[in-house]
């Protein structure tokens, strides 16, 4: 089965306090190889970027109601009129705090659900031909 990619590149606002905000070049991605999660660059000062992955369905649920818990959480809210979805993430190294706009979101996550649908994930995944390949079958 081949892996097909469906990716988007948009700014997201890194926000450093109520008053200030900086744009962010970064990159959605999702491959129907990892069918289960989303991936998001994000271009920051650093030589390369700064990689986050967690659960697609964490990520389309935090667009119509807050979600999340622990390392990531996601909300969707209105700012300066624009709907947003803000994403809070958090590691040993730091925390951050990202407004992405709703619209491009939301339909870069529509893509992803026409490629792989709700709750046909494990299908992608061949655990019996991995299986298969390990026990030599």
């Amino acid at each position: 089965m081949h892996t097909t990619v469906v990716e988007r590149e948009l700014e997201i606002d890194l926000v450093l306090s109520p008053e200030r905000s900086i744009p962010v070049p970064s990159r959605l991605s999702y491959r129907t190889a990892d069918p289960y999660a989303v991936h998001i660059a994000f271009h920051v000062t650093s030589e390369a970027p700064v990689y986050w992955t967690f659960a697609r369905e964490l990520l389309v649920e935090g667009v119509f109601r807050p979600c999340g818990s622990g390392d990531v959480r996601v909300w969707p809210t209105r700012t300066d009129g624009r709907s947003v979805v803000c994403m809070a993430l958090s590691s040993p190294d730091g925390a951050a705090l990202l407004e992405a706009p709703a619209p491009a979101v939301a339909a870069w996550l529509e893509r992803t659900l026409l490629v792989v649908a709700p709750g046909s994930e494990r299908e992608r995944l061949e655990l019996d031909a991995a299986l298969r390949e390990i026990l030599g079958a």
